[in-house]
């Protein structure tokens, strides 16, 4: 993951267009396309010169802009696409700054230097092993250009780009801001399957732990409760966010698509309710396995409880025969021995019996 340096204390805040081509870069492949589209045609092309690129119009006909960057590593990049669509700073700062909380914040109007803007942080969740992976994502929504920023590739947004080349998809027949709605929307739907992969595993766990519990049991339990804690940690904070799109107007963002992101914001209550019942699903987990491990503890020490007990008396007898004295009289008979043997064969026998009767073992 890249991780940007954060500004000594003092500092101005924001990353200024003059200062991004000063920051070092990282090696790693950047990739660029741009998408472009209405009802009744669309463009796609990879970006291999960005200056050529930028300094062409965009077609006539597009309706939709949407502009994907792929790797964060160069920062010639960055600062090109920051000057030519007027990002403001503090946006800047945080698409290299890769600790974000989700959050939208408006910038500029139509009023202002900057122009109208909506700018998105959240982060995509992908399974990688058994472990979960999370990246941040960075979107710039405008009135007809849809700017995005991702740290590596991912097949989050495939499904998209199709429903792009559908000749009258309703992708194609709205405007930026669908878009936007739809890119939040395939992220949270990729969330369905990671949550259905961790209800399979805690009841894999569980059925583990009553049929044989291991000691590699504990920490798989872990991992499961620590991958649930990093899925809230990053679906909480969106609740807000797509309550916050929806809720209060911006110019950049139509009737139609506010609509949607009633449902977007269904979803996300969902997710996160399903990920509550799962934590306690992992924390009950925990509490059984506690309670497997004392019940196993417990069945060793009630058999080492009845042995002891059994040979108590035993080591008694055996304790008085081997004392040194001279005089004995049992020690001058023949059947001293095998009497001996026979005593403590009765006790034990009796102890055993009176053991099971009271059901101890």
């Amino acid at each position: 993951m890249l991780k940007r340096i954060k500004s000594n204390p003092g500092a101005a805040p924001g990353v200024e267009h003059d200062e991004i081509i000063l920051l070092p870069g990282e090696t790693g492949q950047v990739t660029l396309t741009c998408i472009d589209y209405c009802p009744a045609e669309i463009a796609i092309q990879d970006i291999d010169n960005l200056e050529d690129f930028l300094d062409r119009h965009r077609p006539d006909w597009s309706v939709v802009r949407w502009i994907n960057v792929t790797g964060l590593s160069n920062m010639r990049i960055i600062h090109a696409l920051a000057t030519k669509y007027n990002l403001h700073p503090l946006a800047v700062e945080d698409i290299l700054h890769l600790s974000q909380r989700p959050k939208v914040e408006p910038y500029g109007s139509e009023d202002s230097e900057i122009q109208a803007r909506l700018f998105i942080v959240f982060h995509t969740l992908q399974m990688k092993g058994e472990g979960l992976h999370s990246e941040q994502v960075s979107i710039f929504l405008g009135h007809k250009t849809v700017l995005t920023f991702q740290e590596a590739p991912s097949k989050v947004w495939d499904p998209i780009r199709q429903r792009i080349k559908v000749r009258g998809s309703r992708l194609r027949k709205n405007d930026a801001s669908f878009l936007l709605y739809s890119l939040l929307d395939a992220n949270i739907d990729c969330c369905f399957p990671i949550l259905e992969h961790f209800g399979d595993r805690a009841e894999e766990l569980e059925a583990l732990l009553l049929e044989h519990s291991q000691d590699s049991t504990i920490n798989d339990i872990h991992q499961l409760k620590r991958n649930l804690l990093l899925m809230r940690r990053e679906l909480w904070p969106m609740r807000e966010m797509v309550s916050t799109l929806q809720r209060e107007p911006h110019e950049c963002v139509s009737d139609m698509t506010r609509v949607y992101l009633r449902d977007l914001y269904d979803n996300v209550i969902q997710i996160i309710d399903i990920i509550e019942t799962y934590r306690e699903m992992a924390s009950d987990l925990t509490e059984t396995y506690m309670s497997s491990v004392s019940n196993r503890m417990n069945e060793i020490m009630k058999v080492l409880t009845i042995i002891g007990t059994i040979f108590i008396p035993l080591t008694f007898l055996a304790g008085v025969y081997g004392m040194n004295f001279r005089y004995f009289p049992e020690l001058d008979q023949a059947w001293a021995y095998p009497a001996f043997w026979g005593v403590c064969a009765i006790l034990a026998g009796i102890m055993f019996a009176l053991f099971r009767r009271r059901k101890w073992m």
